[in-house]
């Protein structure tokens, strides 16, 4: 916002927001309740966006697109939407075999959804990527199980960390933690050309609900409905609400996730909201409870630490002791 005349500054001089008097020049800016002076230069997502005269003045690049999958059943769409779904099926994620290039798209992302605790909420078990290869990751790691002829889309893999980066050639990247977690990422070209449910990449969440059949649906569950790829599935009927099942994990889960809304994570609180990863959190550490509840617990932390770093706030969470 720019900066304002006010009755404290001398006439001529504008109040810089933090008890000074500057020339209009020299207003500072403001970005997720943090101040900036003038010539200070912030990243947010692929565009470089700098302070002049109070105001930012930004490029206009267009940015890759990230879908996130993780945990019992969290999407968080390429336009930003956050929803649940838990689903037992195969769906699919996301693809460009959509409206009038149904029949000829070049690739489909589905995700095998499975049971993933005694409570009922599935978890992303499987992934099978087509792109004329088609490829399947599972336990944690990945195989190739058949290639068309005359495929031209080529692919890479490599592992980053504790992710493995699947890579194509025609704009695709999938970044997988060989857990719960998926990540898709998208190049600009796929914008509004893509559907699922990771929506359609088209630069608006309100309607990222999209059927299969084009219709747009309020409701998460006959929205998630749409994109199972077997008729032969049972519809997901209810949202499943595992710390009422298993009340005795409840206070567990709510104090292992606090480190979410903690001073850990306090650089990142104002630029994403903790409070959907929180919940996501307690949601899984209760549900997670056939051997996995370490596992659950530490992808949606790291789900909340992505989306920091990808505000351009990167926390060293994990320690000897958590995860």
């Amino acid at each position: 916002a720019e900066c304002v005349s006010g009755c404290v500054c001398p006439v001529g001089l504008y109040d810089d927001g933090r008890g000074g008097c500057v020339e209009q020049k020299d207003c500072p800016c403001t970005h997720n309740n943090q101040w900036y002076s003038s010539g200070q230069k912030i990243n947010v997502d692929c565009n470089t966006c700098t302070c002049q005269r109070g105001v930012w003045s930004c490029s206009e690049d267009n940015c890759y697109g990230t879908c996130m999958i993780y945990g019992s059943g969290h999407y968080i769409t390429f336009d930003g939407k956050f929803y649940d779904f838990d689903g037992s099926c195969e769906y699919v994620a996301t693809q460009d075999f959509c409206g009038d290039q149904k029949s000829n798209g070049s690739f489909s992302i589905i995700t095998e959804n499975v049971p993933c605790g005694t409570t009922g909420v599935t978890c992303s078990k499987a992934i099978k990527i087509f792109l004329g290869v088609k490829l399947k990751l599972e336990n944690k790691d990945y195989k190739e199980i058949q290639r068309d002829v005359g495929d031209d889309v080529r692919y890479w893999n490599r592992t980053v960390g504790l992710y493995l980066v699947i890579e194509a050639s025609n704009g695709v990247m999938l970044i997988w933690d060989k857990k719960t977690a998926l990540f898709i990422k998208l190049t600009p070209d796929f914008q509004g050309k893509v559907c699922g449910l990771c929506g359609n990449f088209d630069g608006k969440s309100s309607n990222d609900f999209t059927t299969r059949s084009g219709l747009q649906e309020t409701s998460a569950l006959d929205f998630g409905n749409s994109w199972k790829q077997s008729s032969m599935c049972p519809d997901a009927t209810s949202d499943i609400k595992p710390c009422d099942l298993k009340p005795h994990r409840k206070s567990w889960a709510e104090k292992e996730c606090s480190i979410i809304q903690s001073e850990v994570f306090k650089i990142c609180h104002s630029k994403v909201d903790p409070k959907p990863f929180y919940e996501a959190c307690v949601h899984d550490a209760c549900s997670c409870d056939s051997g996995g509840d370490c596992e659950c617990f530490c992808s949606a932390v790291a789900a909340y630490a992505q989306e920091c770093t990808k505000a351009q706030a990167c926390v060293f969470w994990r320690t000897p002791d958590i995860c």
